[in-house]
Order: C-alpha cells, then sequence, then structure tokens
C-alpha cells in the first residue's frame, strides 16, 4: 500500500474552474483574485485581504509597510519554518527567538523577556493549525511598561503606538480562537496556499488586515497592492478602464501578486472548505487520536480545546521520550512500508543558516525536545480510512516500547 503525505487536492471541479479562467483571456491579478480576496475576507470576518504568490511574501509586504528594518527586533518562536525568520531578514532586522510551550506554541511568557525598545513585531505562529494564546499576547503589547518601552519610527508605528501582533497562521486557515477564525483575531495574518495545505492554490498566500478602527484598512489594502506590484500605482486590471492605461511608481517595490489561475482554485477550495475539508480532516485527526491516545509509547498533539480549534493541519504525533535516532528509525521503517510521513520542523537554531548568525539550540531545550520525538502523520481530504488504519498499525509496529 503506498500512502503518501500530503498530495494537493485536485479535482474535476477544480481544473474546470482553471481551464474556464484560462481561456477567459484574462490570467494574472484579476476578476478572480479580486473575488477571492473578497470571499476570504467574508470567511474570516476580517477587514481586507490581500491575495499574493507566498505566505514568505505576505510577511515581507507586512513587515516593510510597517516600516521594520535594520536595527529592529522581531520576536518569534525558535519551533518554526525558516520563512517566518527570513521575511525578518530580508528587512534587515534581527530574529529574536523564544522557546515554546509542550503545544509547539510561542510562550507568551517567555516572550515578555526578549521585548526590548528595539522590539517592533511579534510573529506567533498557528503550528500545525492550532492557534496561539493570542489574549496573553495582547496583554503584553498592551501593558502600559511595555508600551512605554516602543520607539516608534515610522508614521504606522506612531500611529498603532505599540508592537504589532502579526500572525504567521500559514497552517490555520479556518481555525478558531474564542469563537473567532484565524485572520480577525491579530492586527494582520498572514495565510499559505502552498501545495500541501488545506486549502491551495498551487503556490499562493494572503495578508488578512484587521487593524484597529482608527486605521483606514482599505487604504492599508490599498498600500499593500501597490507594494506587491512594483510599486506601480495601478494594477493590470485598473489599466484596462478606458484611457486608464498611465500609471505612476511610488517606490520600489515588489512583483508578488497572486494570479487568477491560481485564485481559481482557491475559490472552488474555500466554498466547499467547511463543509467538506475541515471536516474530513478532523474525522482523520480524531482517528488518529482514538488509536494513540491509550499507548503510552506515543503523546498525541493538542488539537481542540476550551477556547481553540484546529484547522486540522499536522497531525503532529510525538514518540514519548523518543531520541532523534529513535524517531528517524520510525520514519525509515514506514518509508519502507510505502507510507510516507514527515517532521514538522527542524528547530531554527539547528539549522546552518542560523546557526551561522549565532543561534545555539540549547537556548532552546524545550523545542528541541519536541522535535526529537515529532513525526508528522499523512492527513488529506482523499484519505481513506483503511489507509489512517495501515499508518496506524504500521507505525504502532515500527516504534519500539520505551
Amino acid at each position: 500500500m503506498k500512502i503518501p503525505f500530503s498530495p494537493p487536492h485536485i479535482d474535476d471541479k477544480i481544473i474546470d474552474e482553471v481551464v474556464e479562467t484560462l481561456r477567459s483571456g484574462w490570467i494574472t491579478t484579476g476578476p478572480r483574485t479580486k473575488l477571492f480576496e473578497q470571499r476570504l475576507a467574508e470567511y474570516c470576518g476580517c477587514k481586507r485581504v490581500v491575495c499574493l504568490n507566498s505566505a514568505t511574501a505576505g510577511l515581507e509586504i507586512a513587515l516593510r509597510w510597517f516600516g521594520v528594518g535594520t536595527g529592529d527586533e522581531v520576536i518569534l518562536p525558535a519551533y518554526t519554518y525558516t520563512a517566518t525568520a527570513s521575511a525578518v531578514i530580508h528587512c534587515g532586522a534581527r530574529p529574536v527567538m523564544v522557546d515554546v510551550n509542550d503545544d509547539f506554541l510561542l510562550s507568551a511568557e517567555n516572550v515578555r523577556k526578549v521585548v526590548t525598545p528595539r522590539t517592533k513585531v511579534i510573529i506567533p505562529v498557528d503550528f500545525a493549525g492550532l492557534p496561539c494564546d493570542y489574549d496573553s499576547l495582547y496583554e503584553i503589547v498592551n501593558d502600559p511598561g511595555i508600551r512605554e518601552l516602543f520607539v516608534p519610527a515610522s508614521e504606522v508605528q506612531e500611529q498603532l503606538g505599540r508592537i504589532l501582533i502579526l500572525s504567521d497562521a500559514a497552517h490555520s486557515l479556518g481555525a478558531t480562537y474564542n469563537g473567532m477564525k484565524t485572520g480577525a483575531i491579530a492586527d494582520m495574518t498572514v495565510f499559505s496556499f502552498h501545495a500541501v495545505k488545506n486549502l491551495t492554490t498551487a503556490e499562493g498566500g494572503a495578508v488578512c488586515i484587521n487593524l484597529p478602527g482608527d486605521f483606514d484598512c482599505d487604504e492599508v489594502y490599498r498600500q499593500l497592492c501597490v507594494g506587491s506590484l512594483h510599486g506601480q500605482s495601478k494594477d493590470a486590471l485598473a489599466k484596462t478602464q478606458a484611457g486608464a492605461w498611465r500609471y505612476d511608481v511610488t517606490f520600489p517595490g515588489y512583483k508578488c501578486n497572486m494570479t487568477d489561475i491560481a485564485a481559481a482554485m482557491g475559490l472552488v477550495e474555500l466554498e466547499r472548505y467547511d463543509s467538506l475539508i475541515l471536516p474530513r480532516r478532523k474525522e482523520i485527526f480524531d482517528r488518529y487520536g482514538r488509536a494513540f491516545e491509550k499507548d503510552q509509547r506515543f503523546l498525541i498533539p493538542e488539537y481542540e480545546t476550551e477556547n481553540k480549534r484546529s484547522s486540522y493541519h499536522v497531525f503532529a504525533l510525538r514518540i514519548k521520550d523518543a531520541d532523534e535516532i529513535t524517531r528517524d528509525r520510525a520514519i525509515q521503517m514506514m518509508a519502507e512500508k510505502g507510507i510516507a510521513t514527515n517532521v514538522h520542523f527542524i528547530p531554527l537554531p539547528m539549522l546552518s543558516a542560523y546557526r551561522n548568525l549565532g543561534y545555539n539550540i540549547e537556548d532552546f531545550p524545550n523545542a528541541y525536545r519536541l522535535f526529537s520525538g515529532e513525526i508528522s502523520l499523512p492527513v488529506y481530504f482523499t484519505l481513506g480510512d483503511e489507509q489512517v488504519d495501515a499508518v496506524i498499525r504500521e507505525l504502532k509496529n515500527s516504534v519500539i516500547a520505551p
């Protein structure tokens, strides 16, 4: 039996919509992208959404909009994918990494310890689809003592008057926190629509704008759109209006807009996301959970709490008290049976790029402990119950009792 880890969900409905887009003659940023932005904003309950070609671009565009640059610090978890930190480095700022809690999520207690006058942004990461503790993070940034430390270096920083909370929600589209969907919780939220995500546009991402009331979110949307297209004052769709060819370039921007081909895929998936995609992923999570929760060799991930519900993106099972060798042996044995698993993630301080900048995994003991025993199991819409049971059976056979 061959069981891949996370193949993209592509069916005839998506194919037909993409073909229709190709036949329409409009394949770059256009009416479908604008509609996808609108539908995402409605789905999440946020003020505006800008669609881009990746979540990484979304993080960097948001950071640059806020004026993050050389000498600034951005707090983020040591347990995340490189994109979270690389976007900070691209802006010339320094990632300030902190250790995580046992649920893989950013520790608010550790965040508070590292805030300095150079801190401009906190990037919490909704690992595996479970939202972070945003109430605790807002308590920190709104603390009068922390606000006094904040030194604004741009007009928008002056307007906000505190540290920005920019959520890396690459995993958590559709997750909820205190009854609110991700996208409507943090000041700004970034989603990923990469091929392995719950909702894919092949490649793609989005920035949800949910800034406080004194911000003009329509204007922020316009600024992010301009920033995503070379700093050009009009996109191709706007220039199709009669006599509207003339444009300006207001600053040297980027090229990271979403295409209508990608948006076509997203529109189809979003329409059935809550009715089909999330329920099936939850069924798979629950089946794994029931199978492993009473087996003393394993620790099941937290994916539903009193005030949180995951998007069921990654089932981050842990082998209890395992070292890397034990975990890697289980992965190899599963692969030999035709079952693909994965590890989310190698903590940043273990990667050459960050070790070379002076980060040391010994400073993040909980991140390393979680990583050593983590094994991500297959979860995708078309994964059948028999396949789930095969994953369970073969993993149990691959792990020797402690």
